[in-house]
């Protein structure tokens, strides 16, 4: 990490290899993770547990996950990393100790890269301009999770006809429209996809009830709209990912769960009525019963299963970029 001055104004470098946002990537820099990710799934294994091997990675994880910090952990011993989980629960966090030391203190112990998910909007950003190292967003608060849009876009290309999900450019989603659908304002999967499924060539539905996802909610870019109607929404969709309603957030806001169900959920009635060929997908954690029917979850339309091992293989890709930064593109089958 460097750091330049601009008149008063700082601007920093971070670490090679690091992914804060969504809107640090090119679509070239899309394309190469997604080329990385098919040719890792193609790899022999002796071969691909030699990538990483010995080198060590920090799962820094202030909030609870699953998917998430499995999928990462698992990524890298599969590349033959070594790795550590720290959590806010079992540290000196716990006491108190601060993101800033807490990552120099994994630094001095020799991790070479952070994995961090953090209930602070911008926390990632810290992290990597305080210790240098690359740090991998794994969510910040109510900002992004961009591993988890580029794992959605993968799934997309791999289960929309007619699509490549080993490369991309800006015309690979081109007639696609993705709605999502759910608890948006609180959403960082919801942002992190209308950042980069635009630039893929998609078009962006954003629905939900005005308390869940007010006008001015992601300040919406090129290629993303709001529209209320549901019904209305899946009628033009392709695609249907649904959101969980976190209700941890909801305090101070007046919703009525059975009037969200009734106009919002994805039943398997609406998705014959609506939108029967559409793809229908979910970050986790589902609620049944509440954004999604049981139905409609197990499905033949769902990719839900398909996104978790997607996560898997996305990730390794990331931690190779993190850890081998110009050069991960030469990784060969």
């Amino acid at each position: 990490m460097t750091q330049e001055s601009q008149g008063s104004k700082k601007i920093f470098h971070y670490a090679p290899g690091s992914l804060l946002s969504v809107a640090d990537l090119s679509v070239a820099d899309v394309s190469a993770i997604l080329t990385v990710t098919t040719r890792l799934e193609q790899m022999p294994h002796a071969q691909r547990v030699a990538l990483l091997a010995g080198r060590r990675i920090a799962l820094l994880f202030y909030e609870s996950s699953t998917r998430t910090r499995t999928s990462f952990e698992l990524a890298a011993k599969s590349l033959g990393a070594t790795t550590t989980l720290v959590s806010d629960k079992s540290s000196s966090i716990e006491k108190g100790e601060s993101l800033k030391d807490t990552g120099l203190t994994l630094r001095a112990l020799g991790a070479e890269c952070v994995i961090l998910r953090h209930p602070s909007s911008g926390a990632p950003f810290v992290l990597a301009r305080e210790t240098g190292l690359p740090v991998l967003n794994a969510g910040d608060g109510m900002h992004e999770h961009p591993s988890q849009a580029l794992l959605d876009a993968r799934t997309m290309l791999m289960r929309l006809p007619g699509r490549n999900a080993a490369k991309a450019n800006a015309k690979s989603l081109d007639g696609v429209t993705v709605v999502i659908t759910g608890d948006i304002l609180h959403s960082r999967v919801a942002r992190s996809n209308a950042l980069l499924l635009p630039q893929l060539g998609a078009k962006v539905l954003l629905c939900g009830p005005e308390q869940l996802l007010p006008e001015t909610a992601l300040g919406l870019g090129s290629g993303v709209e709001i529209v209320r109607d549901f019904d209305a929404a899946l009628r033009r969709s392709q695609v249907a990912m649904m959101l969980r309603i976190q209700k941890e957030r909801l305090a101070g806001l007046e919703l009525d769960l059975a009037d969200y169900i009734a106009r919002y959920q994805l039943n398997g009635e609406r998705l014959a009525a609506q939108a029967p060929d559409a793809l229908v997908m979910h970050p986790g954690p589902m609620i049944r019963g509440l954004e999604i029917a049981g139905d409609v979850a197990d499905g033949p339309n769902s990719a839900i299963e398909l996104q978790v091992s997607n996560g898997l293989s996305v990730r390794s890709a990331l931690l190779l970029r993190a850890l081998n930064a110009g050069g991960f593109e030469s990784v060969t089958v």
